[in-house]
């Protein structure tokens, strides 16, 4: 997963990213409409295998709201990120995706599907932030990851400035969430254990906008990524906890970041 960058300068060059096609999709009501079929179908079977394999639980998801345009920002661990945190979550939900994501197209369709918006990074993608816009115009929810990259040991990575501006567009508010034991579930360039592994999510209460906003988009950015990494402390020490200090093992994940980092 990624997100947009504010300082990337525009893309003369034709570009060699694939050819993805973004759909249109009509406006939905913002309030309690019931989400798709599809999107429920995947939501259900995610959840049920999260729980199995990895015994998933969230905590304060009461703190997402149930309609209204939002935004929801997580760290980034792995693949198992996005699923981990929308299936505790009863409103329907739209997730930024890198484009590359989008190269095998059977994959592709299903994600396009499950309310996924490829992002050109590198291109800076004006199309896809548009995209972004108009679901949350929609009265919809959509989910980024900051770092715009999964983590390389666990810990919390720097935020792409892009966010700061997006944040800024979207005029809505955010919710801060925190994964944890992702990465050592599912690390970075390895095969994903099966085995002896738990997963966690945690939101903190919606950021209004002018809140967020009030001190410029630097200190929304920092203010942002604090909220996420004191979370994602916290829930290590949930985890271990619950497993008698078992999991996830000490490592770089335990290390607090850096303020301005």
């Amino acid at each position: 997963m990624t997100t947009p960058r504010a300082d990337t300068p525009p893309n003369t060059q034709p570009s060699t990213q694939p050819n993805i096609h973004i759909p249109h999709l009509p406006a939905r009501q913002p309030a309690t409409t019931r989400p798709g079929l599809l999107f429920t179908m995947g939501r259900a079977a995610s959840r049920i295998i999260l729980k199995l394999i990895y015994r998933a639980q969230a905590i304060d998801v009461h703190h997402v709201p149930t309609h209204g345009p939002l935004l929801i920002a997580a760290n980034h661990q792995s693949y198992l990120d996005p699923p981990l945190v929308g299936i505790f979550v009863t409103r329907e939900l739209n997730f930024v995706a890198r484009s590359g994501l989008f190269t095998f197209k059977p994959f592709a369709w299903l994600i396009l599907r499950l309310n996924s918006i490829p992002l050109r990074e590198e291109a800076g993608d004006v199309a896809a932030i548009k995209e972004i816009l108009r679901r949350l115009d929609a009265g919809g929810a959509v989910v980024i990851f900051p770092e715009g990259s999964r983590s390389t040991d666990g810990s919390i990575g720097p935020f792409k400035r892009g966010v700061a501006l997006l944040v800024k567009r979207a005029g809505c508010p955010v919710v801060p969430a925190a994964v944890e034991g992702c990465f050592d579930a599912w690390p970075r360039g390895r095969w994903p254990s099966l085995f002896g592994k738990r997963l966690a999510v945690k939101y903190a209460p919606p950021i209004p906008h002018a809140e967020l906003m009030k001190n410029g988009p630097d200190a929304a950015l920092e203010r942002l990524a604090s909220t996420i990494d004191s979370l994602r402390l916290d829930l290590r020490q949930h985890l271990r906890h619950n497993t008698q200090g078992r999991y996830p093992k000490p490592g770089p994940g335990d290390r607090p970041r850096a303020p301005g980092a």
